[in-house]
């Protein structure tokens, strides 16, 4: 599915970019498979809607990025490490503290990084609850 779209940049050319760049998009690859998921349950748009805002919000993606950090590579923890330590010229939502945004743009990081450089499958093998069936 995202193979698809995947521009496949070099690892190389996808460390170029700062980990706000890669959180950027690997933003948006989670909402798309937490909601792609959501949609294989056949849910009322309000209940996706909502089970997706959940999914998506920092507090979430950090308890994510916990239990995924033993099963990372070296290459993997250090583009997470780098995502965390980014400083985006906003605060932390109300809703989070500031540790959980900072694991939640690591997490993001990580995945816009795999993205960017065609490794959907290991988007699968690191979270594979978010996948649709079939």
């Amino acid at each position: 599915m995202l193979t698809d779209f995947s521009p496949n940049l070099s690892p190389e050319q996808a460390r170029m970019l700062s980990p706000l760049q890669l959180a950027y998009i690997g933003d948006s690859v989670h909402a798309l498979l937490v909601r792609t998921g959501l949609l294989q349950r056949n849910l009322l748009v309000k209940d996706m809607h909502r089970a997706s805002n959940e999914a998506v919000s920092a507090v979430s993606q950090a308890k994510e990025l916990a239990s995924l950090l033993p099963l990372l590579t070296e290459e993997e923890a250090d583009i997470v490490r780098r995502g965390r330590n980014a400083h985006p010229r906003h605060s932390a939502p109300k809703s989070a503290s500031t540790a959980d945004y900072a694991g939640a743009t690591g997490l993001e990081a990580l995945l816009g990084y795999l993205y960017l450089t065609g490794q959907t499958g290991r988007i699968r093998e690191l979270l594979p609850f978010l996948q649709p069936e079939g």
